[in-house]
């Protein structure tokens, strides 16, 4: 019997960017049967009036595969932010979990069996549709990698939480409080 490489559900995260065409991608990858599967099927037909999913497709009639259902992290205001969902985040989300199984990062042979969600970040003042498509690409490729590597290590996140900075945060957290 062979043994699967995603064997179970795994989750990943990344920041790719700046500005508001910052791409901040948080995503799960999981086999047939997981909640991964449950997730990709509630997130692809519960849709609401701001809060919509849409499959990650190269082209029209060519989704990827393993199947990734996207769906925005803030509401979709306008027409404009819409059509970057649908266009560039869209486009660049496609090509990175193309790019995942053609360097074997996710192994082929389990590409139908696996299902991939993955929340996208469009900023509603976003105007560079060039950046949303690579940076998106950037950060999906990057959350995949570390979720099916296993990414961080808790040692790494004890090692690097009172040195590293989170760009939104209201203050850091100093060595022994405050």
């Amino acid at each position: 019997m062979k043994t699967l490489k995603i064997n179970k559900v795994f989750v990943g995260e990344a920041l790719v960017g700046e500005g508001n065409e910052v791409a901040h991608v948080d995503l799960i990858i999981g086999p047939r049967g997981s909640g991964a599967e449950t997730a990709f099927c509630i997130a692809l037909t519960n849709q609401k009036r701001g809060d919509n999913s849409l499959l990650s497709v190269v082209a029209p009639n060519l989704m990827t595969k393993p199947p990734t259902v996207m769906f925005n992290k803030v509401d979709i205001k306008n027409a404009k932010q819409a059509v970057q969902m649908f266009g560039p985040a869209q486009c660049g989300v496609a090509a990175a979990v193309a790019d995942c199984v053609k360097e074997g990062v996710i192994p082929i042979a389990e590409a139908n069996d696996l299902f991939i969600c993955v929340g996208v970040f469009i900023h509603w003042d976003a105007e560079d549709n060039t950046k949303i498509q690579d940076w998106n690409y950037e950060a999906t490729k990057l959350a995949i990698k570390r979720a099916v590597e296993g990414l961080p290590l808790p040692a790494e996140v004890i090692a690097q939480e009172k040195v590293v900075h989170h760009p939104l945060a209201a203050h850091d957290y100093k060595k022994g409080g405050f």
